[in-house]
């Protein structure tokens, strides 16, 4: 299966991490490789909440929480004919503050061709991430 995983170390406490990582209607505003963010349903990200997220030059998906740790990590998945991506979000205590770890994957008949097309883009979009969530926690 296809994928990647990015790591940085935040100086902020793990909670604070997860603040800004759960919040993502505020994410339009923290991370450039968002454009619009809507929840499709009410009060905090649970297994099975649903989120529309548009980004530059990606097609507008929702994504549906699938696995959830409070405080710790949440995956959640978007599907397309034939592609599945799965996104998780980790947030670890470490030495300096915390450890958030965002790791993608592809999955499906079309995966392999599609990851060949996606693969720079999504490394760019989840080094930019990181680095913009690790800002937000750190202000």
């Amino acid at each position: 299966m296809p994928g990647l995983q990015h790591s940085v170390t935040i100086a902020a406490p793990p909670e604070r991490v997860w603040a800004v990582l759960v919040d993502v209607e505020r994410w339009p505003e923290r991370i450039p490789t968002v454009d619009a963010v809507e929840r499709l349903d009410p009060g905090p990200l649970a297994v099975g909440s649903q989120t529309r997220l548009s980004q530059p030059k990606l097609p507008t998906g929702v994504w549906t929480v699938t696995e959830l740790t409070e405080g710790s990590s949440y995956t959640w998945k978007s599907t397309s004919p034939g592609v599945t991506v799965t996104t998780t979000q980790t947030v670890e205590p470490h030495a300096d503050g915390s450890r958030l770890i965002l790791a993608v994957s592809v999955s499906g008949p079309l995966a392999p061709i599609g990851w060949l097309f996606s693969r720079s883009l999504t490394k760019q979009y989840t080094e930019s991430e990181a680095t913009a969530i690790k800002q937000s926690a750190e202000s």
